[in-house]
């Protein structure tokens, strides 16, 4: 290995640790629900917020702070951002009220919008440009990690140590992130192309692209409905002891990284059928875990399935984003993947809050048929917009 490659991998790995610290604190709410409920005294979807506040911090953080910081030096900038994730983390640790928690979570989600939007140009900035797919692969290896290790492992602390001592374990994990990014990543990184608030009202106005980035939010953000309070529905409805929901919780995370290299192969060639059949048959499992959720076997199989379907659409999204823009607004497609990054966490804001209300008016066991026609209204909307699909190519025969 030449000392450039080896510079580059070294780089790529810091930015990873970065990405699984982030993702791990994304989701890590999900676990410790029953944990933050207990402890400040508060109900399960009060708790909920945490997931709700952080997803809308992320949707709104990502575009506006992207666009204000486009001209500080590339490695600058993800230093400053690993600052304010210890820094909203080590709040969420000292946390004493459901109040402070709240606004420690909203500072971390701010960091992760813009991580989220420079992350990719720095890991593809280090390497040749033969190289730039693979390299922004292994940055968001660490969000896969941290979907499968990260939250069980995060959760397992919380149950033993107390919720609080997970946020320190993350803080830790910032710290040694912040580290490796600074003695790791070069400072010699090009720097950022501005992209005004006008440019992104634009392309959120358009209708084609409005349409697919509702369907962003409504066929990723569905599953939330049920996830967020994926804890309390194994603890309360299935009857699994808290030992066992970390190790499902594992399970989960596995079949998501399962169905997420799956989605991909599947949205390479046709995204919008591929996303068709994956937001139906996500729909159908999500109505199933209606009925399953009672009996423990059945429950989990209709939990690995849900976990499996889960970002299954998540490459599909991205790509038809990407090609819709490039045919309508060449000149703003990075800024289109931005605005779609911010329709996921749309969704998961919606999803996690509609389920909440669900869990209050009508009980946990209602959430999941709830985010099944959050996806059905995705299904419905995916289809509109295959019509749509179909126009154009008709018109390109005829021109």
């Amino acid at each position: 290995m030449t000392l450039e490659k080896k510079r580059s991998t070294l780089a790529l790995l810091a930015l990873a640790v970065s990405a699984f610290a982030i993702g791990t604190t994304e989701f890590i709410s999900v676990g410790l629900l029953p944990l933050i409920s207990e402890d400040l005294n508060i109900s399960v979807t009060t708790a909920g917020l945490t997931v709700t506040l952080y997803a809308l911090g992320v949707t709104f953080g990502a575009p506006v702070l992207t666009s204000l910081t486009t001209r500080i030096p590339r490695k600058a900038l993800l230093l400053w951002i690993m600052v304010i994730f210890i820094i909203g983390n080590t709040l969420a640790a000292a946390s004493s009220s459901v109040e402070l928690l709240l606004i420690a979570r909203i500072i971390s989600a701010l960091s992760h919008g813009v991580f989220m939007s420079i992350g990719s140009t720095i890991a593809a900035d280090v390497v040749p440009p033969n190289r730039r797919a693979s390299a922004i692969a292994i940055m968001f290896t660490g969000l896969t990690v941290a979907t499968i290790t990260g939250v069980p492992i995060g959760t397992f602390i919380g149950q033993q140590l107390g919720w609080r001592a997970t946020f320190v374990a993350i803080v830790i994990v910032g710290i040694v992130a912040f580290v490796a990014n600074s003695i790791l990543v070069p400072s010699d990184l090009r720097k950022g192309t501005p992209t005004t608030l006008g440019e992104q009202f634009k392309l959120f106005t358009n209708g084609r692209l409005l349409l697919i980035f509702i369907i962003t939010a409504l066929g990723y953000g569905g599953t939330f409905a049920v996830f967020t309070y994926l804890t309390p529905l194994l603890q309360e409805i299935t009857g699994f002891q808290e030992k066992h929901v970390t190790v499902i919780l594992l399970l989960y995370g596995i079949a998501i990284a399962i169905g997420n290299v799956i989605g991909g192969k599947l949205a390479n060639r046709k995204p919008l059928k591929a996303l068709l059949y994956m937001f139906i048959v996500q729909a159908v499992v999500l109505f199933l875990l209606t009925f399953t959720a009672s009996f423990k076997i059945a429950a989990l199989l209709t939990i690995v399935l849900m976990g499996l379907f889960h970002f299954m659409n998540v490459a599909g999204l991205q790509v038809y984003v990407v090609m819709l823009a490039e045919r309508i607004m060449p000149g703003g497609v990075d800024v289109a993947s931005s605005i779609n990054i911010a329709a996921f966490n749309a969704g998961i804001a919606i999803g996690a809050y509609l389920g909440g209300v669900v869990t209050d008016s009508m009980g946990l066991i209602h959430t999941s048929w709830f985010g099944g026609i959050m996806v059905v209204a995705a299904v419905i909307l995916t289809g509109w917009s295959m019509k749509l699909e179909q126009k154009d190519t008709t018109k390109e025969v005829l021109s």
